[in-house]
């Protein structure tokens, strides 16, 4: 009887798991880190909400073009890395099988069967074979720069918008205090559904993220009260 085992592994969440996690993150760290430091210099909260708002669409219109500009960047690397491997293949195609199969003997493979295994991957996918052991170039690794940019954006929108809601129903001399507490809840929350996500230990991926994120919105919380303006 044949049983099909199939395997799901966390890796191939990587690509929209580091750039959602980011994008929710600088969200939520950001427009807290904003609101709290506008609040601590007394203004109304009017003031507190249009800070916030114009952080959320600042924040998510630089998070798409920064993640778009750096994974394009590792896109081009990538293409052109690709079209050298191309016509490398084309000009010196047996110097390039026998890179090929010296990738599999550094792994411990015979000289024999390394040989073969490249012979037979060349007649297969010449290209995708070069790709995968000498650059290092997978389905799950390689670079969309539109997906990150949009997935980046998006999230940077979800994050961003619960401080702005705590505002919205907290006392107006206490919108501070109400958006830290919550903000700290929240990055909790985040950090261990990105750990989940990506398999690892939840209660220190829910750390790592409520530390930086109290840090940041205490440095803007003094620089409010040291300078008693809006910044």
């Amino acid at each position: 009887m044949n049983i099909r085992h199939t395997e799901h592994h966390n890796m191939l969440r990587i690509g929209w798991l580091r750039a959602a996690v980011l994008g929710a993150n600088d969200g939520i760290v950001s427009t807290a880190s904003i609101i709290v430091g506008v609040a601590a210099a007394a203004p109304g909260v009017g003031e507190v909400l249009l800070a916030g708002t114009a952080g959320l669409v600042a924040g998510a219109m630089s998070m798409a073009a920064g993640e778009y500009v750096s994974v394009s960047s590792q896109s081009d690397t990538e293409a052109a890395d690709l079209a050298k491997e191309r016509q490398e293949l084309v000009d010196q195609p047996e110097e390039e099988l026998e890179e090929l199969a010296a990738t599999f003997t550094k792994r411990g493979v015979d000289g024999p069967t390394a040989l073969e295994v490249a012979k037979q991957l060349t007649l297969h996918d010449a290209l995708g074979a070069h790709a995968r052991e000498e650059l290092g170039i997978t389905e799950t690794s390689i670079a969309r720069p539109l997906q990150a940019a949009v997935t980046s954006a998006m999230t940077f929108v979800m994050g961003a918008a619960p401080p702005l809601i705590i505002v919205l129903i907290s006392p107006a001399d206490q919108i501070g205090f109400f958006v830290s507490v919550a903000t700290l809840g929240f990055l909790a929350l985040l950090g261990s559904l990105g750990a989940f996500a990506g398999g690892a230990g939840i209660i220190r991926g829910a750390m790592r993220v409520t530390l930086w994120g109290a840090v940041a919105m205490a440095a803007t919380a003094i620089v409010g009260s040291l300078f008693h303006v809006v910044v």
